[in-house]
């Protein structure tokens, strides 16, 4: 992409924003940074920019917007006035990962979906770095794509390039291919974002949209994801599946304790699910997702198993925080949506108080009443959508109310009995009571430790 001499405008300028602002200064263009917040909510995060590009901040000027040659969102910034303005004056409106994908020479794996993203992301990254592969692993989890270009990865030019993708990220795709595009699941998400959940398949379904006869889908097919099939049979490009029940043919599923595999023209592969330390139904499902695609993308069967041996998960996703008084404590925080939560909790081996709760995403609380039933005999709740969460699963479960996370963690433990597990699974966004999920699981983290101080 020749950027020499443009003038290109960056809307957004946290970790994403300043990476494509440093990549389009290198390739010569003439940057202006532009960010809603004014220069105190910064400190020193914008002097990499000072002398090198212009800076506009506390608004989004329409004239900055149209008069710009191209313009590069970071993937939390929201429709604006001015964008729409921008695109009916002819400004290519680019996101920050299709900006890094037209300087990336490597096969890209593309991991999208309302849930396990991130899991399977670092599993995949895990699996191909036990093969000897060069591999970046990144995206919307951890290092930005455009700041990795920017460090000179090897991976970018000689090896598998593997991104966990946001619906916000796919909004803005304009020529970005996928060599394995992975859609793990969809559920209602982001529903205070999106007008509606047909609004949200359609950003999830751009993934598919250049991939050709040379590529690889990879798609749930177990029969509450037809609507993910759907989205994915818009490629042009061989699918493989994966499921929870036995399958025959190409593809992965589960037998038992095996987690089981087969590529095209290849014999059956059997890893044992004992292997995975991570508890969960869904955890099984991202793992037989990740081992599609790290055999498609070149790993050996070999390097997969000793991956999965290893693998620990991700702070903040069913993360084992604290064993207080044989009551274990699993930190959920990143399920910030009904979906992930069901996932969460389906097939957990221990029954389960449940701390749940946020602000409000708009979504139908209703799925979770099944596996409420099944696991929770009590649910503590808090942030401000407790009355609407208590209203729409009365009766699933005995529901409880409290104003801090310490108080919470308090009150879960006196509910739970030994060989139970108190799991924070929110539901929810944090953003009522906390900077993000991670200051949350923190929050959650820290009361646990408080338990045993006690």
């Amino acid at each position: 992409m020749k950027l020499r001499d443009k003038n290109v405008l960056v809307v957004g300028l946290g970790r994403s924003g300043l990476a494509a602002a440093e990549l389009c200064l290198r390739e010569g263009a003439e940057v202006t940074a532009n960010d809603s917040r004014p220069h105190e909510a910064f400190g020193d995060a914008l002097t990499c920019l000072e002398d090198r590009a212009q800076l506009s901040l506390g608004a989004h000027p329409k004239d900055l917007f149209t008069s710009a040659d191209l313009i590069v969102l970071s993937p939390g910034v929201p429709p604006l006035p001015a964008l729409d303005a921008a695109r009916r004056a002819g400004v290519l409106v680019i996101g920050e990962m299709e900006l890094g994908s037209r300087f990336v020479r490597s096969p890209i794996v593309g991991i999208t979906g309302t849930n396990g993203k991130s899991t399977t992301t670092k599993l995949v990254g895990e699996m191909l770095e036990a093969a000897k592969i060069p591999v970046f692993c990144g995206g919307n989890l951890g290092q930005p794509l455009c700041e990795a270009i920017n460090a000179g990865h090897p991976a970018i030019e000689a090896g598998v390039v593997v991104l966990e993708i946001s619906s916000f990220q796919l909004e803005t795709v304009q020529t970005f291919h996928a060599h394995i595009a992975v859609l793990l699941n969809v559920s209602e998400d982001h529903l205070d974002r999106y007008p509606n959940y047909e609004s949200y398949l359609k950003a999830k379904a751009r993934l598919f949209e250049r991939q050709t006869m040379d590529d690889f889908v990879v798609v749930n097919a177990d029969p509450g994801q037809v609507r993910a099939r759907e989205l994915a049979s818009r490629s042009g490009a061989p699918r493989l599946t994966f499921r929870s029940a036995p399958s025959r043919g190409s593809g992965a599923w589960t037998h038992g304790d095996q987690l089981c595999m087969r590529l095209p023209q290849q014999k059956e592969e059997y890893y044992p699910r004992s292997a995975l330390r991570i508890p969960g139904s869904h955890n099984s499902q991202n793992a037989l997702a990740a081992l599609l695609i790290a055999r498609l993308a070149g790993a050996s069967s070999e390097a997969c198993q000793r991956a999965l041996e290893t693998f620990e998960g991700l702070p903040h996703r069913m993360q084992l925080v604290g064993d207080h008084d044989d009551i274990r404590f699993y930190n959920d925080s990143k399920a910030t949506n009904v979906g992930s939560v069901v996932g969460s909790l389906s097939g957990f081996d221990r029954e389960v108080v449940l701390i749940a709760g946020g602000k409000d995403k708009g979504g139908d609380y209703g799925p979770l009443a099944a596996v409420l039933e099944q696991t929770c005999r009590h649910v503590v709740l808090i942030g401000s959508a407790a009355a609407r969460i208590e209203e729409a699963l009365k009766g699933a479960a005995t529901f409880h109310r409290a104003q801090s996370m310490e108080e919470a963690v308090t009150m879960a433990a006196d509910l739970a009995k030994p060989g139970d597990a108190v799991v924070l699974s929110p539901a929810c966004s944090s953003y009522d009571m906390f900077k993000d999920y991670i200051a949350r699981g923190q929050a959650f983290a820290a009361a646990v430790a408080g338990l045993s101080r006690g």
